[in-house]
């Protein structure tokens, strides 16, 4: 096992064999897919789905939403939990699709690494390149992992110089591809000097592994067509004299990224991209909070919410809280204090997640993510601990980019349809303003699609359909400064006012000019973009 800190004490083995982390990448770069197969090799499915293929083999395990199924992507962050060897998997997969990045940021809050997704004929794309940008901020170590190499794809040494370039981290090659899409016939191990086969007759078979003694091996020439292992060998002494070697401590520093190559729909390279994470990925780290960090090897037991999801299962109104446990062995039926609140609560049915599906948690430690099924009580950024008044910091809430008014298609369900907005406040899936002037709320996201999916759920959900309408307002900023100063500029403002489901004030603008007043003419106020959800 990796000595992954000289300062701190060494982790009881039940946690230090837990790796908690997040798949991240642009749309359709097939991170479900190769969500699957982490779960088909670790042997919690026996069947992986694939998001574009058609009847049983459709049912991805990631995705459970109805429209996420009807749709082909991912919208919600889901978590599995499963075992791969000696270690603990905790793998939280978030939305691909812009539109849904703030419950991206969010999840990347209770992981301790992130495996980024790229294409191999598409390279690093808008998406993957904010999504780094968050984890950079973070400094959560990177395993890369360059999928669909069984398609035309292009030069490998192109797309780790982008990489390098676009990033501004290290690459280290963990394996390099032998052909390239129909001459794609495996990669070369070059951490494990192995030679793997893919097989392309059967999607869910683990991959022909070929122990050989180096690259002069004679062995190779009975696989690798002549022409083919020419170029490997080429490139693998370039590689080496050209690229850093793997470093452990690099990687946990969040400098350099080892890349993997595979194609994840043909089970293959998934394996090996497992054992990086296993061997190379990170312990349970400390995680940000007041007056101190939450640290791991505590014996006390603290956790956060990152996520909150109503209804997963449509026959039961649930309500789940996803927590990130951060310290000690948690017990179920555990008494712990709701810090915000400072209410004890007893967590008597908490679940282990394998996406939709879930069985009750016994026990779970440090690193682990379980759901707390909860009617209202907890919200993202509540902190629940076994005594001590710690609470989380760093969890972002953004200012939607996009603002709507909503009107329930019956005027009779006004009170239903507050009550689902709440709901989805609460959630996190979108913002809900009470304007204070005038009826009704004002709901505010990120990107379009979201909308939809709103509708969607509120329609499924609470049988009610509503529609979605243009608003004078474009945008939305949380307000702060001294009580007076604050109090002054409402009062003068109403027009512009709202609260957000919290009960803060929000001005909402309808354009620049509207935030340059505010600048000019209340200087001892402040109007934020972003707003931390500790509370």
């Amino acid at each position: 096992m990796l000595d992954q800190s000289t300062n701190r004490p060494e982790l009881p083995p039940e946690i230090a064999r837990r790796r908690t982390f997040a798949i991240i990448s642009h749309p359709d770069a097939g991170k479900t897919t190769l969500t699957e197969k982490f779960l088909l090799y670790g042997g919690a499915i026996q069947m992986a789905g694939q998001v574009r293929a058609k009847g049983e083999s459709r049912r991805t395990r990631s995705d459970y939403m109805k429209m996420e199924l009807e749709r082909g992507i991912s919208v919600s962050a889901s978590a599995m939990s499963f075992d791969f060897g000696n270690y603990r998997f905790n793998l939280v997969d978030t939305p691909g699709h812009s539109d849904f990045s703030e419950d991206t940021y969010r999840t990347l809050t209770a992981v301790d690494a992130a495996v980024m997704v790229i294409d191999g004929a598409k390279g690093i794309e808008s998406q993957t390149q904010k999504l780094f940008e968050v984890c950079r901020l973070r400094d959560l170590p990177i395993l890369t992992f360059c999928n669909k190499m069984d398609r035309e794809s292009r030069d490998t040494f192109e797309i780790i110089d982008e990489i390098q370039e676009n990033l501004a981290i290290d690459v280290t090659p963990a394996s390099w591809p032998i052909g390239v899409g129909r001459d794609f016939i495996g990669c070369y191990d070059l951490l494990r000097d192995r030679l793997e086969l893919m097989d392309r007759a059967d999607r869910n078979k683990v991959a022909e592994s070929i122990s050989i003694n180096g690259l002069d091996d004679p062995k190779l020439a009975e696989h690798i067509p002549a022409d083919l292992l020419e170029k490997l060998r080429e490139d693998v002494e370039m590689v080496r004299e050209l690229m850093p070697p793997m470093d452990a401590k690099a990687l946990l520093e969040g400098t350099l990224t080892p890349i993997w190559f595979g194609s994840a729909i043909n089970s293959f390279g998934v394996k090996e991209l497992m054992d990086g994470i296993a061997n190379y990925g990170p312990e349970p780290q400390p995680q940000p909070a007041t007056p101190r960090p939450m640290m791991p090897e505590e014996t006390k037991v603290a956790g956060f919410v990152f996520k909150v999801q109503a209804n997963m299962d449509a026959k039961h109104r649930d309500r789940v809280a996803f927590v990130r446990l951060a310290s000690g062995h948690f017990k179920r039926g555990m008494k712990l204090t709701h810090v915000r609140s400072k209410k004890v609560m007893s967590i008597s049915n908490p679940v282990l997640f394998l996406a939709a599906d879930r069985e009750l948690a016994e026990e779970a430690w440090a690193g682990d993510i379980i759901g707390i099924p909860n009617h209202g009580q907890l919200r993202i950024g509540d902190t629940l601990t076994e005594g001590e008044a710690l609470r989380v910091t760093g969890i972002p809430s953004f200012a939607p980019e996009l603002l709507q008014t909503v009107r329930a298609g019956d005027p009779m369900k006004a009170k239903h349809l507050e009550k689902a907005l709440m709901q989805f406040a609460e959630e996190g899936a979108a913002k809900v303003f009470k304007p204070m002037i005038g009826s009704g709320f004002i709901v505010g996201v990120v990107g379009a699609l979201q909308f939809e999916v709103l509708a969607s759920r509120i329609e499924q959900e609470y049988n009610l359909p509503v529609r979605f309408e243009a608003s004078q307002f474009t945008s939305a900023r949380w307000v702060a400064g001294p009580k007076e100063a604050v109090d002054k500029f409402v009062n003068e403002n109403k027009g512009h006012m709202a609260t957000d489901n919290d009960g803060d004030s929000v001005y909402l603008t309808r354009l620049q000019w509207d935030i340059d007043r505010v600048v000019r003419d209340y200087p001892d106020v402040k109007l934020t973009a972003t707003k931390e959800m500790m509370l």
